[in-house]
């Protein structure tokens, strides 16, 4: 026992704390973001050929539409398209984290191919005029090889003064826009999807291929014979190089519908990725289930649900209550998806309670409260009560004035976002049915009489048991101080601490019982489709050594669990242990949740 307190290296204890400080520290583990940071090549592709001058009759690839006086200079509305902010991160405070073109504006903001309006604003569903659609391609591909030349008086409705004539200049003799008979460009038009999709075939020289993908357009579009004869080759090229994005319908182009600032962006970005000037968006990322003729990966509801960075939680807590293979069925089912902040804003440490095996009963009747039978889409939802897979109803308020659905007392932030089974419709608050009662789900398990009570879940996690390994870092005393199997465990006592009992098997086998106190989990990131959370925890006890004097020594510890799913745990930490020597070791395992 003279033993217990020498510290026989103090070099030593500050290392272990380092480390451990290490381990506590927020771990991301994300995905590529090459998608999001990779600057358009300046250097132009050599072998871009000239578009086709369209007919005498039809408007010329992306030309939009009435003749409308354009002013000398750009009005206060006009976005600062020519002149972006320099920053390399641009806050849009119309585009949300989980709006479905999102990953397409801030990479083209980012690399300030597009830029917002002066209050701040994105305005994603604002109609792109030929103008403006002119300076975006001037933007993205203003380096591009010169294919013929405007006549020295340029376009009769386009003044010298005027705010984008350059921009209109450029599109034109790289091959993107043409002009309408009569000399005029008709800049205030409003521009057709179509023409758009065909004024990038076009500037990009793309023809259809008659190998690896259809060129029979009907395989692709519901909507495939309202195309106009004039775009059908270059529509086809252009779908089969994934240049064409459709939302929130993959399979309905809408030829002729004005295209927005936000179609425009995740046209102008998949065209960067054709020519390979940007890598194309992350997989995991749900914008990719609206490109036409993309890879696809899974689109049903839980897939969805689990690619989207906005909600986590609910993944999380369907994994918990067994739900995933339902919602993963045929169906179709819809699905009112309660946001990350959703789940958030509930009273404290419900959440918590939530994922605790006494409450499961209730987390699958709140989880069943949020999904209907049936593909409903917003505009198919009517006043009144609506019946749900728990068993009661939820009470549907619609704003027809605003365009806004209420569920309950929930509004609905991003509706149709349609997967393989069904339709998600993102709500900004937790749906409770009236038979649960949550502020009984707020206080902690205790024993009859107030005590704690071994073997709970903390707020860090379920308890658990397992096996692992032990990896020596420094000191000769102890089975810590090797390479050696050992055994581990977490009993929780409340609901933020714990005691982590373990041995460590070897020539001098050693026993750790240390006192943890357990953090609450955050979010750590994402691989592939899978988001993670780790539950740090940082502790001190003692540390037995086996032998014939069986010494016993101060324990440091500190660490990170990690869920892997309802059953199991990982887990990792680094041990110091005090006896005659000071050891330190690094502790690996996973345990099975009880």
């Amino acid at each position: 026992m003279s033993s217990l307190f020498r510290w026989s290296s103090t070099r030593v204890a500050l290392l272990v704390l380092g480390m451990t400080s290490a381990i506590i520290a927020p771990i991301v583990i994300s995905t590529p973001a090459s998608s999001q940071n990779t600057v358009p090549s300046t250097t132009p592709s050599p072998d871009t050929p000239s578009p086709a001058t369209p007919s005498l009759d039809t408007p010329s690839p992306a030309t939009p539409s009435p003749d409308t006086p354009s002013p000398a200079t750009p009005s206060p509305d006009t976005p600062s398209l020519t002149t972006p902010s320099p920053t390399s991160t641009v806050n849009l405070s119309d585009v949300s984290s989980d709006y479905w073109a999102r990953p397409f504006i801030q990479a083209l903001a980012d690399n300030n191919v597009i830029a917002g309006f002066p209050d701040g604003s994105f305005r994603p569903n604002q109609a792109v005029t030929r103008a403006e659609f002119a300076a975006l391609i001037q933007k993205a591909f203003g380096n591009q090889n010169r294919v013929r030349q405007l006549n020295p008086g340029g376009f009769s409705d386009v003044p010298a003064n005027y705010w984008a004539a350059s921009a209109i200049q450029s599109a034109y003799e790289t091959g993107f826009l043409a002009g309408y008979p009569g000399n005029v460009f008709r800049p205030n038009q409003e521009i057709p999807r179509v023409q758009g999709i065909v004024a990038l075939a076009s500037g990009l020289g793309l023809t259809p291929s008659s190998t690896g993908t259809s060129s029979d357009l009907s395989t692709y579009y519901n909507d495939a014979s309202s195309i106009p004869n004039y775009a059908v080759n270059s529509v086809t090229a252009a779908t089969q190089s994934s240049i064409v994005v459709n939302y929130p319908d993959v399979k309905q182009l809408n030829p002729q519908q004005s295209l927005t600032r936000a179609e425009a962006a995740a046209l102008l970005y998949q065209a960067l990725a054709k020519q390979g000037r940007v890598q194309p968006i992350a997989s995991n990322l749900p914008a990719t289930q609206y490109i036409v003729g993309g890879a696809q990966r899974g689109t049903d509801i839980v897939s969805l649900a689990a690619s989207s960075s906005s909600l986590t939680t609910l993944t999380s807590l369907l994994k918990t209550a067994g739900l995933t293979d339902i919602l993963q069925q045929p169906g179709p089912y819809t699905v009112f998806a309660p946001t990350d902040e959703a789940f958030a804003a509930l009273p404290a440490a419900t959440l918590q309670q939530l994922q605790q095996p006494e409450n499961r009963e209730a987390l699958i009747k709140i989880l069943r409260y949020h999904v209907l039978p049936g593909a409903v889409t917003a505009s198919q939802f009517s006043p009144g009560e609506l019946g749900t897979d728990e068993g009661r109803p939820v009470n549907i308020k619609i704003d027809r004035a605003n365009n806004q659905v209420e569920v309950n007392n929930a509004r609905v932030i991003q509706a149709d976002v349609k997967a393989s089974n069904g339709i998600i419709h993102a709500v900004n608050q937790v749906l409770i049915p009236p038979d649960v009662n949550i502020s009984k789900l707020n206080q902690p398990p205790t024993g009859s009489n107030g005590t704690p009570t071994v073997g709970r879940a903390t707020r860090g996690g379920r308890s658990y048991i397992g096996v692992g390994g032990n990896i020596g870092l420094g000191g000769d005393d102890t089975a810590l101080s090797d390479t050696n199997f050992t055994v581990i465990s977490k009993l929780g006592l409340t609901n933020f601490i714990s005691v982590r009992p373990s041995v460590i098997f070897g020539d001098d086998t050693v026993f750790l019982v240390p006192v943890t106190l357990d953090f609450s989990p955050r979010r750590a990131g994402s691989v592939g489709e899978r988001t993670f959370a780790i539950s740090p925890y940082i502790g001190a006890g003692v540390a037995i050594e086996a032998n014939a004097d069986t010494d016993i020594g101060l324990l440091l510890t500190g660490g990170v669990d990690v869920p892997l799913g309802s059953k199991l745990t990982l887990t990792g930490g680094v041990n110091a242990a005090f006896v005659d020597d000071t050891d330190v070791g690094l502790q690996l395992g996973v345990g099975y949740n009880f």
